[in-house]
């Protein structure tokens, strides 16, 4: 029996006409920023500092690698398919799940996604990630790309864009033709401020968990520490009461000196609140529900089993299905017949007890014949 998935979104197809460029080309090099940052910058700030930002994109990342993938041609399932073993084997050492991770990734920190397809004998043979920093694209006159070039250290590859090598993901971009816009940096400043939080938190434990202050000098009979008196009393004070290993002992205060705090203490600042604010909002940004990242504050959903749901309908499917969808594009011209790569939704196991559901309902419709119930699930 011949296995059928239904598709409830639309397929990609191929673009029917190449326009033609019979005017000199204009190279501009695009810099690769979302929002005023680099990859770069927001690698850096964000999935190799930040906690939150560095599970967040692990999170997705991973759950959409992990979907698995179906081939058809035409209406008929194609599980032996060569675009399925391309994708289990990409190659350079990598597997299918640590290709795909990757590729997510880049589309998270960056919005954009290179794939480099090597082809042997007109069929492709490897599929190689290009790291987004490192691609320049270069645009006609006419504002379409006319090629990639590719730069690691000294070495520069060039790639033209009517040749069918570099497929090129990207999320949308409201103000850019032809790059994507990070998730990661529409939460810029909920990131800013939760590095800030901290770094300022690290400062201050160093600080002997107190606000920063100022000794005043008030004697009775009036005048001012003479310049010895100044330098033992700053040498005491950052030797002896100065880092985490000194904190608690009593500061001893003599002639007419007085301690004055001049900053807020973590309690005035309302410092776990603002740090859980800045969390939820990188979390929103990126598509995670806060609960599942244990962020208190947020009551969106019921239970976490609710909002692990949303997570695989609201983030991870439609990614995984979009780049499907691109992957197909680009890899069917390549084969003698159609190709159409959807994810198998019965195998997702974000979606169990949502399956679990459909199956019971359709099995209990006494109204549908056997055949009704096959294609009502997808056979």
């Amino acid at each position: 029996m011949t296995r059928r998935m239904r598709m409830p979104w639309s397929r990609l197809r191929a673009p029917s006409e190449v326009k033609a460029v019979g005017l000199p080309t204009l190279r501009r090099e695009v810099r690769f920023s979302s929002g005023g940052r680099s990859y770069t910058a927001l690698a850096q700030d964000g999935f190799l500092r930040n906690p939150i930002a560095y599970r967040t994109v692990r999170m997705i990342a991973e759950a959409a690698a992990a979907v698995p993938l179906l081939a058809y041609e035409g209406e008929t399932e194609r599980p032996d398919h060569p675009a399925l073993a391309l994708l289990a084997r990409p190659g350079a050492g990598r597997s299918g799940a640590e290709f795909l991770e990757a590729l997510f990734g880049h589309l998270l920190l960056s919005g954009n996604a290179f794939i480099d397809a090597v082809t042997l004998g007109g069929m492709p043979r490897e599929l190689h990630l290009l790291r987004p920093d490192r691609v320049r694209i270069v645009e006609g006159r006419d504002g379409w790309p006319e090629g990639y070039e590719y730069r690691a250290g000294s070495s520069l590859t060039r790639y033209g864009a009517q040749e069918g090598r570099i497929l090129h993901l990207r999320l949308f971009h409201p103000l850019d033709d032809q790059l994507g816009f990070s998730p990661l940096a529409a939460a810029q400043a909920a990131l800013d401020l939760s590095n800030a939080a901290a770094q300022w938190n690290t400062a201050l434990l160093d600080n002997a968990a107190r606000p920063s202050g100022a000794l005043v000098y008030q004697p009775k009979e009036g005048g001012n520490l003479t310049s010895d008196q100044y330098d033992r009393l700053r040498s005491e004070l950052d030797e002896g009461y100065g880092g985490p290993l000194r904190a608690g002992r009593p500061l001893l205060l003599e002639g007419g000196l007085d301690w004055k705090a001049m900053g807020l203490s973590p309690q005035e600042m309302d410092f776990i609140e603002a740090k859980n604010g800045a969390a939820r909002d990188i979390a929103l940004a990126l598509g995670v529900p806060p609960m599942l990242l244990g962020i208190p504050g947020d009551n969106t959903y019921a239970n976490y089993q609710e909002a692990n749901r949303a997570f695989y309908r609201l983030t991870v499917l439609p990614m995984a299905t979009r780049t499907a969808a691109a992957l197909s594009s680009f890899l069917a011209g390549h084969y003698a017949s159609p190709l159409s790569l959807v994810p198998d939704l019965d195998r997702v196991t974000g979606l169990a007890a949502e399956v679990s559901d459909l199956w019971q309902r359709i099995g209990a419709a006494t109204f549908l014949t056997d055949e009704e119930k096959r294609a009502a699930v997808g056979y």
